[in-house]
Parts: C-alpha cells; sequence; structure tokens
C-alpha cells in the first residue's frame, strides 16, 4: 500500500476524489502520494505522485458527467451556451500551478519535469476521445483499476526529479509544512544573516504524523470508542513539539468551528508553542494554550478560596517539619519523602488504605507497610500545617478540581485537545483532560519522550488509563542538534548508565547523517561567582561578533542560579536583555531557564551551568544505594536534555575537578 499524505481524505470531497483517493492507496509500498488540502485558495492538482526514482506526475480529476462530455463531443471546443469543455477547469488549474513553480524557481520546463494528467472516473473513454481528442494527458473510467492505473502512472511520469525540484513542488503544493526559519535551531547565527535564510520542511515521516488521522468527523469516529487517541513519540530534536504546533493550525483550518486545547507541563515550553502558532497566522477562531496547572486553576470552583499555591522554599519548610516529626529516625529521606507524596497527589489514591494497597512497582525505593504508615502519618501532618492557613501545594490542585468534578462541577468540553511533553503527566491528570473531551467525537494527541518523565521508570500509557496499542507512532531522526553535539549528549549518557538499554537513537549510523558542527565546549571552574563570570564574559564575546541575544539559551541546575544570572546579564547587557524562559517567549533577549523547566525548548546556543550540583547531590551519605541509582538515572536523563537542547554551539560549566564522565566530551578525539 501507498503512503498517502494524508492517509484518509478530510474535510468534504467529491465521490471521485474518494474514489481516486481508494485506488492510489493501492500502488506499490514504495510509492508517495500527496492530496492537496482543500481550504488553500491557490490553483494546483488534486494529487502529486511520486515513485521512488523520484519519476512524478501531478493529477487533477474532473467530476464531468458522460452527458456533459457528449455534448461536448457535438458542440466542439464549446457549446451554444458558452459552457467550457470538460477538462478545462482542471487544466488551468494545472497551469496555475506551473506558473507558482517556475515564479518560485525560475522559468523551468516544469511541464517536461512534472507532466500532469486528468482523471475522469465517471467517463468511458471512448467518449472522451470523441470530445477531446486523442489525448494521452486524460484517463477514462476503464483505466480505474489498479493494474491498469499503476501502469498509466508509469508511463505518464516524468524524468527523475533532483532534490532541490522535490522541495520546491512540495512547498507549492502543501503550504502547511513550511517551516519559517525562526522556527529551526540550524539556521546561520553569524552576524545577523536571517535575510539569506529559506524556509525549512517537514521531512515524510513528520508529515505523515502530522496528517494521521485527521478526519474528526462524527461518521469518523462512531467506531473509536471513548474519544480517539494518537500518540508520537521520538528520539530528541526530532519535531515533536513542532508537530503539536503544526497540527493544532492543521486542524484549525481544516475545522474553523472545533474548539482545541494545547496543553504542557510548564509555562516556558507553553510561552513557546502559542508564540510560534501565532507567527503562522492562522486565520479562524484561537487555539487556546495552556499548562495543565494553569489550566486547572482557570477552571478551580469559585468556593471555597484557596490561597495560591506555595512555592518550593515553603514546601520544604513543611515537608521538613513532617520528616523530622514522623521519619526522622528511618532510612526515609526528606527527598524520598516529597517523591513519595508527589506520586501519591498523581493518582487516584484517596485514603490511608488506598495508599498502603497502591502498586508501587517501579518507584525506585522500597517501603515495608510499616514504613508506608509512618510515611502516611508525615502526609497528614504535611496537610495538616498547609490547612492550618488555607494553603495547598502545586499537586493539590487537580485533586481538588477533580474532586470537584465528582460533585458535579462542570468542565469545559473540547474536539480537540493536544498535550506536548506527555510523559510528564500525572495518571489524574489525565483522568482530568479526558472528562473535558467531548463524548465520541473528542480526538487527544498526545508527543512524548519516552526517555522522561514517568516513562523512565517503564511505568506504562495504559496505567494512566490510556491505550495507545496501534495508535502510536515514533520519529527516529534528529533535526535539532549537530553530530559533535548529539555524540557528546549519548556518550555522557553510556557512561554514566552503561546498562541503561534506552533507544537514544534509532542506530548509531543516524550520526553520520547529521551535520557537523562545533564541538561542544567544558569549563572547569572554582566557585559559583566565578562560573556567573565566565558564562557573561561568553556571551559578550559572542555579542561582540554580532550574535543576536534571542540565539543563546542559558540552563541552570537550581532556580536561585537562575535569578542570580539575570540579574547579573541584566547588569551587564540592559534591564531587557534577560529574561526568565517561564515569562517570556522567543525574543530578541537571552532567555534563562532551570532545568527542570527547560523540556521541549531549543536555541542555536546553549549555556548548562550548575552541573556540579547535580553530582554532589548524588554523593549524599543519606542516600540508600537504591536511591542514589535513581537520582543518577534522573539527573542523567536531564543531563541529556538539556545538552540536546543545543542546535549549533554547547557550553557547559562544573565547578571543581570535573568528574570522568564530564572530561571526554570536549576532547573530539574520544567523542562520537
Amino acid at each position: 500500500m501507498a503512503r498517502l499524505l494524508p492517509e484518509t481524505p478530510l474535510g468534504s470531497v467529491s465521490t471521485e476524489i474518494a474514489r481516486v483517493y481508494r485506488l492510489l492507496k493501492q500502488l506499490p509500498d514504495d510509492w508517495t502520494v500527496w492530496h492537496r488540502l482543500s481550504f488553500w485558495s491557490e490553483p494546483g492538482p488534486d494529487f502529486w505522485v511520486l515513485r521512488p526514482d523520484q519519476r512524478g506526475l501531478l493529477l487533477k480529476v474532473a467530476r464531468a458527467t458522460p452527458a456533459e462530455v457528449q455534448s461536448a463531443g457535438q458542440f466542439g471546443l464549446f457549446d451554444t451556451k458558452g459552457a467550457a469543455r470538460p477538462g478545462q477547469g482542471e487544466r488551468t488549474a494545472l497551469e496555475g500551478f506551473y506558473d507558482i513553480l517556475a515564479a518560485r524557481a525560475g522559468a523551468q520546463a516544469w511541464h517536461d519535469f512534472l507532466p500532469a494528467g486528468i482523471v475522469f472516473p465517471n467517463v468511458a473513454e471512448h467518449d472522451l476521445r470523441a470530445a477531446l481528442g486523442d489525448g494521452v494527458d486524460w484517463a477514462g473510467k476503464e483505466r480505474l483499476t489498479p493494474d491498469a492505473f499503476h501502469g498509466w502512472l508509469t508511463e505518464r511520469a516524468g524524468p527523475p526529479l533532483s532534490e532541490p525540484a522535490v522541495t520546491v513542488i512540495r512547498k507549492a503544493l502543501t503550504p502547511e509544512i513550511v517551516i519559517p526559519p525562526q522556527f529551526t535551531v540550524r539556521q546561520p547565527i553569524d552576524r545577523n544573516t536571517d535575510a539569506q535564510l529559506a524556509d525549512y520542511l517537514l521531512d515524510y515521516d513528520q508529515e505523515w504524523v502530522l496528517k494521521t488521522d485527521l478526519d474528526l468527523s462524527s461518521d469518523a469516529r462512531q467506531t473509536a470508542g471513548e474519544f480517539g487517541l494518537r500518540l508520537v513519540s521520538g528520539v530528541a530534536g526530532s519535531g515533536k513539539s513542532l508537530i503539536v504546533v503544526y497540527r493544532a493550525q492543521l486542524l484549525r483550518r481544516l475545522y474553523p468551528d472545533k474548539s482545541i486545547l494545547v496543553l504542557t507541563h510548564n509555562r516556558p515550553l507553553i510561552r513557546d508553542l502559542e508564540a510560534r502558532y501565532k507567527q503562522l497566522q492562522v486565520p479562524g477562531a484561537r487555539v487556546e494554550f495552556n499548562t495543565f496547572q494553569g489550566w486547572c486553576r482557570k477552571h478551580w470552583p469559585n468556593k471555597p478560596v484557596w490561597r495560591d499555591p506555595i512555592g518550593r522554599q515553603r514546601r520544604e519548610t513543611a515537608l521538613t517539619q513532617a520528616w523530622h516529626a514522623h521519619l526522622a529516625d528511618t532510612a526515609i529521606s526528606e527527598r524520598m519523602l516529597g517523591d513519595e507524596l508527589d506520586w501519591l497527589k498523581d493518582r487516584l489514591l484517596i485514603g490511608r488504605a488506598a495508599y498502603l494497597a497502591a502498586d508501587r512497582t517501579g518507584r525506585g525505593f522500597a517501603l515495608s507497610e510499616a514504613q508506608r504508615q509512618r510515611v502516611y502519618d508525615a502526609f497528614e501532618a504535611y496537610h495538616r500545617d498547609l490547612a492550618a492557613r488555607w494553603q495547598v501545594d502545586w499537586g493539590d490542585v487537580p485533586r481538588r478540581l477533580w474532586f470537584a468534578v465528582e460533585k458535579g462541577h462542570r468542565l469545559p468540553q473540547y474536539d480537540i485537545i493536544l498535550v506536548d511533553e506527555a510523559q510528564f503527566f500525572a495518571p489524574i491528570w489525565f483522568e482530568l483532560i479526558k472528562r473535558s473531551l467531548k463524548p465520541v467525537t473528542g480526538h487527544l494527541f498526545m508527543a512524548a519522550d519516552p526517555t522522561q518523565g514517568f516513562l523512565k521508570r517503564r511505568q506504562s500509557w495504559l496505567a494512566c488509563g490510556l491505550d495507545v496499542r496501534g495508535k502510536a507512532q515514533r520519529l527516529e531522526k534528529s533535526y535539532r542538534t549537530t553530530r559533535e553535539i548529539l555524540s557528546a549528549a549519548t556518550l555522557l549518557y553510556r557512561a554514566r548508565l552503561p546498562e541503561d538499554d534506552e533507544k537514544l537513537l534509532s542506530a548509531d549510523g543516524d550520526l553520520g547523517q547529521m551535520p557537523s558542527g562545533v564541538v561542544p565546549v567544558v569549563v572547569p571552574l572554582t566557585s559559583e561567582q566565578d562560573e556567573t563570570t565566565r558564562v557573561v564574559n561568553e556571551i559578550r564575546d559572542l555579542v561582540q561578533l554580532g550574535i543576536r541575544l534571542g540565539h543563546i539559551l542559558v540552563i541552570h541546575a537550581d532556580w536561585r542560579g537562575v535569578d542570580r544570572l539575570l540579574a547579573r546579564l541584566r547588569s551587564e547587557f540592559g534591564a531587557g536583555a534577560a529574561v526568565d524562559a517561564k515569562d517570556n517567549p522567543r525574543g530578541d533577549f537571552i532567555r534563562v531557564c532551570t532545568l527542570n523547566a527547560v523540556t521541549g525548548l531549543e536555541s542555536p546556543i546553549v549555556f548548562v551551568m550548575g552541573v556540579h550540583e547535580l553530582y554532589e547531590e548524588e554523593q549524599s551519605l543519606r542516600l540508600s544505594e537504591e536511591e542514589r541509582a535513581e537520582l543518577i538515572r534522573d539527573n542523567t536523563r536531564k543531563l541529556y536534555m538539556a545538552i540536546t537542547r543545543a542546535g549549533q554551539r554547547l557550553v557547559l560549566t562544573y565547578i571543581g575537578e570535573l568528574p570522568e564522565s564530564l572530561k571526554r566530551l570536549s576532547q573530539p578525539d574520544k567523542v562520537g
């Protein structure tokens, strides 16, 4: 079966288009067929067929009836009423498309490179011959069988097309896959060369994912069960977040009246996604963008009134008090208590009995029943402390909304919900999302990285109430970064987790297909002050070379380090020169972000700071070996994610003597 993009007709199409669609699907597996979406107003074909040898053919489908064709045969080119001959409108549309190609790529002989044919599904060939002459550019209904149609397409296909020619055709035929240059981190970054940039395109696999399962009509969804579901996963830099944005714009164009919500887990990423969507200038009703927690707060019931969720310092203070009161004499650390509290709140576990009976598989550390009892005592002490001040933490936000929904509080209903970084969404989050999808016709699209979030502990989507079997696709190629940067990230990952079998790339050979670049730099320093000064100096040198501030992203392992760095950067470069990424999307300023909030972001130049804090945390004598192993695993995945945010250049700073796992990263003869 040929690959059709999209795999099924979208929106309202004629019976003739639908018939040709079914026939094209029966072409060989190595053929690719594009269907031009109906919302584009420029003239063009209905289909473009491309053989594996790069020979192609444009197709236009005519709705002409036998009576119309027979009438044309009697009256010549025009009948007595002035109506155009059958196929004339289709021919005009094809000529208009050739004009578009010529305008974009010069006045080449596009008719010779890319021939076109008109298909008449309703009309016999002898009637067409009588009316239109012996036209080798048309096919009648007799040819619409798998064997005959395959032969006709093969005979009519033009000479092999070059890759630049294929790119020109894709841009003209499918504008919905064109990526503005400012969306990519592979653009030239030296001396502001933006004026010379060309557009980029989604690759075939990305376009396939983008256009799969887009038919949201009620007829298509009748057999879908509770709601429609689609998952895309992939390696770092494979374009998952980009597909979320492009799917939102495509759905808005196809279904201008449907309600669409885009969710993710942190503010930096949601602001970035919304900014990209706005740059696409999609007409029609707006798409709603929000973090999941922000969406929950927006739809909390008015009563009772709780204060805003507490910050990190207040939470740590309350947890420490509860730990000292109930767990100080045990092997359970404060970190374990906080992690266990978050785990409980992320699930629909209500009360002590439910917690004691819960399956904790994959938690990273074991607890006996007696230990669970004492942990729950600490939970209760923690919540009493908050309740006395009418306070909640962020884990309470979805739980309180869930309780309200169970008591009759109504959530808004959406036709489509798109979730980016879905691996960070808790089971209770998905339960609320499902309650907000319209029954039967609702559609949930998720993008996820299997090396992060709950998936890192081999927990399943099914445990979150989502059956993705037969509904998942994976992207294998990384487009964000360079061979040197990805090699460094992979080397660090394997050095710290040699027993881990995570599929970071589809194959090591994929590195050879990536562009080459600058070798990452690892800078050892002696103090936090020196670290900040070195990064500021590096940025100053970049600015003096003509690098835009908007091409720089700084990631720090600690939120306090973010605050210190922002103050220093603003002092050095001006008040508006640096921003916290959670408050601003991309712009002509340096973005600074914590390690925990940077998932999904990217930049041509990336600095990673505070790495020593992760290594020091792993050496704590208060950690059990089980807990230490889990922490090393978590930190390694965070570092891999942070390194792969960089598109062209990476600088990593470290306070103290470099660990062995970092010493080799900036040595080109040992990377890869």
